[in-house]
């Protein structure tokens, strides 16, 4: 399954799998859970995919993430060294280096296999073959 997606004049043609970009906007939706954010995410399986870094798409990414999670899950990934602790404050960003290591734990690592884990109430939904399953049992909606 391929994407594309449209970032003003630039396009990324992804497979849809578990990015970090993905995770740090993802919830938990269970019953009961009043924020659900972030999920913890671990993997089993991670493989590496080269996308073409392109340095403004990254540099508007900054303001829409939450970069504390961002760098956390990084890390758990084995993928955060060189990330700023604290997001870059200049809106005007340009640090080639910095921006190729976000770039690279943005969009290149994909979870391949692992899980999700809710912050609140710790259910776990299973990521396979990239995909997050964030579906309910009944009893939990």
């Amino acid at each position: 399954v391929v994407s594309t997606q449209s970032t003003g004049n630039y396009f990324i043609q992804t497979n849809l799998r578990m990015k970090l970009l993905t995770h740090n906007m993802l919830k938990s939706h269970c019953k009961g859970v009043v924020n659900g954010f972030p999920l913890k995410i671990t993997s089993n399986q991670v493989d590496v995919k080269e996308i073409e870094f392109n340095p403004d798409f990254i540099s508007r990414m900054l303001s829409r993430l939450d970069w504390t999670v961002f760098v956390q899950s990084a890390n758990l990934l084995g993928v955060g060294e060189g990330l700023p602790d604290m997001l870059p404050e200049d809106q005007d960003f340009d640090d080639e280096d910095v921006l190729k290591k976000i770039h690279h734990a943005l969009l290149e690592v994909e979870v391949i296999e692992g899980e999700l884990e809710c912050p609140e109430t710790g259910r776990k939904f299973p990521i396979s073959k990239g995909i997050p399953d964030l579906r309910l049992n009944e009893d939990e909606k």
